[in-house]
C-alpha cells in the first residue's frame, strides 16, 4: 500500500473543525508530499507542474497552495488521469445515465482518508449512533449489481452510523432503468411516522421537495417524525435550477410537513472529483475542515479572489494518491468567508455556493437524476 506520513496524519486528524490542533506545517508537509508522489508516480505531472513555472524542489518551500496549478474537475470528464497507485484501484463515476461522466480511481488509501473525514464529522455533530436503529430514505438510485455511481456509493456509506432497520429508495429499478417513485415515497415516510423510530434521509433535494409538493397536492396529512431524525442532502438541483429554491425554504417546509427540527436539516457539498466533505452547520454555512483549504478564483484569469467575492470554487487536499486530483477547480461559482463571520463557533472558514458557473450545464448525478422528474 502507498506510504504518505504527513498526508494520512492530517487525514486522520479527529477534531475536523480545530485549525489550532493540527501540528505545525503538518499540511504544508502533507501537501508536498503528494505532489512529490504523483511527480514520481503519476506520468505528465511533473511537467504540469513547470508549465506553471514550479519545479519538483519548489515544493518543500512552498506555503501557498493556491499556487499550486489545479486541473478544472470538467477535465476528468474528458480524461482519466491516474498514478500507479490508481490502476486496480475503485471506479467511481459522476453521473448515473448517459452524457459526461467523470471517471476517478480510488485506491484503498485515498478510499479510506475520504471515509475518515466523514466518520470524524459525525462524531462532532453527534450523528454517529450505533445503539440507535434508523429507517432510512434514500433519495437515490436503488443499486443494482455493483455499485460505481459516487453518490450512491456514499448514500450507502453514509448508511454506516446507525443500525439499518429498513431503506427505501426514491429513484426505484425498473427493467427499463430507473423511476422516481414518489408515491412509495410518501407511504414510506407515512409509515416511517407511524413506527416512531428516527429517519435518516439523505439524497437528492429535489425529490423530496417534489414529494412534499405532492403531499399537499393530494391533501396527504403533516406527518411528526421521530425527533432525532436527520437530512443530509448533496448534489444540488442541477439542470432543475429552474425549479430551485432557498434551502432554508425547503427546511421549513420539510420541519411543516415532516416535524422535522430545522437544525437537523443539513445539505452536503462534495463530488466524485473531490469528495472531501462539507457540511453546513447549524448556521448552514459550509465549513472548510482542516483536511482542506478552498480558495476562490477568478473565472477570466483564474486569480485568487478575496473574502466576500464571487468566483470558481477551488479546492487542495492531499488526501488522493490514485489521481492528481489533489488540486481542483470546480464548475461551482462561490464565495468565501472569514469562520469568525459565521456565527456558530467554528473558526474555520465557509463557503456560499451559488450555483454552476458554465453557461452550458455540464452532466452530473443530480442532473441525470433530476431528469427522471421530468418524467412525472
Amino acid at each position: 500500500m502507498t506510504q504518505l506520513p504527513h498526508s494520512d496524519a492530517l487525514c486522520a486528524l479527529p477534531h475536523p473543525y480545530c485549525p489550532d490542533s493540527v501540528p505545525e506545517g503538518l499540511f504544508d508537509q502533507a501537501m508536498a508530499e503528494i505532489c512529490r508522489f504523483h511527480s514520481q508516480h503519476t506520468p505528465g505531472y511533473v511537467h504540469w507542474l513547470k508549465a506553471n513555472g514550479l519545479a519538483v524542489q519548489d515544493l518543500d518551500g512552498l506555503d501557498d497552495w493556491s499556487r499550486l496549478p489545479p486541473i478544472y474537475a470538467n477535465f476528468f470528464k474528458q480524461q482519466q488521469v491516474l498514478s500507479t497507485a490508481g490502476r486496480d484501484a475503485l471506479e467511481l463515476t459522476s453521473s448515473g445515465t448517459s452524457g459526461q461522466q467523470s471517471r476517478m480511481r480510488y485506491d484503498e488509501r485515498s478510499l479510506r482518508a475520504a471515509q475518515y473525514m466523514v466518520q470524524r464529522i459525525f462524531d462532532h455533530y453527534g450523528w454517529d449512533t450505533p445503539q440507535t436503529p434508523c429507517n432510512y430514505l434514500l433519495l437515490s438510485y436503488e443499486p443494482e449489481g455493483d455499485i460505481t455511481l459516487g453518490t450512491s456509493y456514499t448514500d450507502q456509506f453514509l448508511c454506516r452510523f446507525a443500525p439499518v432497520n429498513q431503506v427505501v429508495y426514491a429513484l426505484r429499478r425498473t427493467a427499463s432503468g430507473h423511476e422516481f417513485d414518489g408515491f412509495g415515497v410518501i407511504a414510506a415516510l407515512q409509515a416511517f411516522a407511524a413506527q416512531g423510530l428516527p429517519v435518516r434521509i439523505i439524497g437528492f433535494p429535489a425529490f423530496l421537495w417534489q414529494v412534499l409538493q405532492r403531499m399537499r397536492a393530494t391533501g396527504v396529512a403533516d406527518l411528526q417524525l421521530a425527533p432525532d431524525s436527520l437530512a443530509l442532502f448533496g448534489g444540488g438541483w442541477k439542470d432543475r435550477a429552474a425549479q430551485e429554491i432557498p434551502r432554508q425554504q425547503l427546511y421549513q417546509r420539510m420541519h411543516q410537513q415532516l416535524g422535522m427540527d430545522l437544525a437537523r436539516c443539513r445539505d452536503g457539498y462534495g463530488a466524485v472529483e473531490h469528495p472531501v466533505p462539507y457540511v453546513e452547520c447549524a448556521n448552514h454555512h459550509f465549513h472548510v475542515p482542516v483536511y482542506a483549504k478552498v480558495f476562490v478564483r477568478s473565472p477570466y484569469d483564474a486569480a485568487v479572489l478575496p473574502y466576500g467575492q464571487p468566483g470558481l470554487l477551488s479546492f487542495v487536499s492531499p488526501y488522493i494518491s490514485s489521481s492528481p486530483a489533489h488540486a481542483v477547480v470546480m464548475s461551482d461559482l462561490a464565495t468565501l468567508y472569514p469562520g469568525e463571520s459565521c456565527g456558530c463557533g467554528l473558526t474555520g472558514d465557509w463557503f456560499e455556493l451559488h450555483g454552476r458557473a458554465a453557461t452550458t450545464a455540464g452532466r452530473s448525478c443530480a442532473m441525470a437524476a433530476s431528469e427522471l422528474l421530468g418524467r412525472h
